[in-house]
């Protein structure tokens, strides 16, 4: 008992270290489907190839792992020759064609796999160790029927092996030979009636099942030979593969992080996306408006008055003008200190960068800016100053530069 456990967890073993890297099975992969034919006939008793009947069946089979495979399986029996010497446990020879059915399920062993290891493709040639039950049903005649009983039903065992040669680039097809020993499990039906007249006399008609065993009286040896069509499964083959890659918990660890960083990522520009939608909707409120509003006069230029430029840059979202820009307030102070009949008109702009209501406060800001300067540090007379925001502007095709204040300088002859 002891060395059939231990046999049992190394089987158990080695499946489990093969199934931690092969691809997962799907429940319509590894299919195949099985034409088998051969011959049968009594274990002993009987003279061998004398003896032996045509069998023919089908198999439906999946393979789980490329060890263990499961499937179900139909044969039937062609009556070309008489078992009729006693014992006959498997019935007379009846005269239907097909006088024996056999359907069952069966468990396949790939010894080849199990003891040689899965390199990720069948091999050329495999063992298999094959074990099933099922329902026999044998098909009696007539005259037979006082010792018999009609049709007889009962079940089967079954052992064997299958001698595996595959083929084909894509091992899509495989030639079987299929030895195996078929045992009726209620073999000994019906003895005591066959030898026993008094108790043929009282049988009621109904068949008198003994005890369930193999015996080799029971037995049947098959000698077939199948062929075999793997259907292509869901990873495009027709056998159990290895995965491509193992992946250990801190490769999935690393993937999740890297996911979780592309969706931060996806939601800032869903967010910038947003602030760009809404930015473009007010551009259109804003042009709608334009469009609807009646221009403004555009005031001409006096012919009797000199014009002068003079730029004050602002750095981006600020009003403050810094050290480096105070220099060009102090030249407009001191043109309008060395010109008393002048005037000085600021317009501040804005670059298009940032929300339109935003860019509007740093235009009136910036021009505000300038004025004050040349107020309170220079003492410049407010009324010779005029200043204003106006807007947004692209008038520099350098971007930073549209953040400025133009200091139009006006002297009149």
């Amino acid at each position: 008992m002891k060395k059939i456990i231990l046999t049992l967890a190394l089987l158990m073993g080695v499946c489990a270290a093969q199934a931690q890297s092969l691809e997962q099975n799907k429940f319509f992969d590894n299919m195949s489907v099985t034409l088998k034919g051969g011959a049968i006939m009594p274990f002993q008793g009987y003279a061998f190839w004398p003896s032996a009947r045509g069998i023919f069946g089908l198999e439906i089979r999946k393979q789980l792992t490329p060890v263990f495979g499961l499937g179900v399986e139909g044969e039937a029996t062609i009556n070309t020759t008489s078992w009729e010497k006693e014992p006959n446990y498997w019935g007379p020879k009846s005269p239907n064609i097909i006088d024996h059915t056999l359907a069952g399920m069966f468990g396949t062993v790939n010894l080849s796999n199990l003891f040689g290891g899965y390199k990720g493709i069948p091999r050329v040639f495999e063992l298999e160790g094959v074990i099933g039950a099922g329902w026999l049903h044998a098909f009696h005649r007539n005259e037979s029927a006082n010792v018999y009983g009609n049709d007889y039903n009962s079940w089967y065992t079954k052992a064997g092996a299958n001698l595996n040669f595959n083929f084909g680039e894509s091992r899509a097809w495989t030639f079987s030979l299929k030895p195996a020993v078929v045992w009726d499990m209620n073999g000994d039906i019906m003895i005591p009636y066959r030898h026993n007249l008094n108790a043929r006399a009282a049988w009621d008609g109904e068949p008198r099942n003994g005890k369930s065993q193999m015996n080799a009286n029971h037995a049947a040896v098959e000698l077939e030979a199948g062929l075999t069509y793997h259907f292509k499964g869901s990873n495009g083959e027709r056998y159990i593969t290895f995965c491509p890659y193992k992946y250990s918990q801190d490769d999935i660890d690393a993937l999740n992080g890297q996911i979780n960083g592309l969706r931060n990522q996806l939601n800032g520009l869903q967010g910038d996306l947003d602030a760009a939608n809404a930015r473009n909707a007010q551009l259109q409120r804003d042009l709608d408006a334009a469009r609807k509003a009646k221009p403004e006069p555009t005031k001409a230029a006096d012919p009797n008055a000199k014009y002068m430029n003079v730029l004050v840059h602002f750095k981006l979202n600020k009003t403050n003008i810094t050290a480096d820009q105070q220099a060009n307030v102090e030249r407009v102070a001191m043109y309008l200190k060395n010109n008393p009949g002048s005037t000085v008109d600021i317009k501040g702009y804005a670059s298009s960068e940032g929300p339109h209501d935003n860019n509007i406060r740093l235009a009136n800001g910036r021009a505000e800016a300038v004025k004050n300067m040349l107020i309170n540090k220079y003492g410049i007379d407010a009324s010779r100053i005029t200043a204003q925001g106006c807007g947004e502007t692209d008038m520099f095709q350098e971007l930073s530069w549209n953040r400025v204040s133009i200091c139009e300088l006006i002297v009149k002859n």
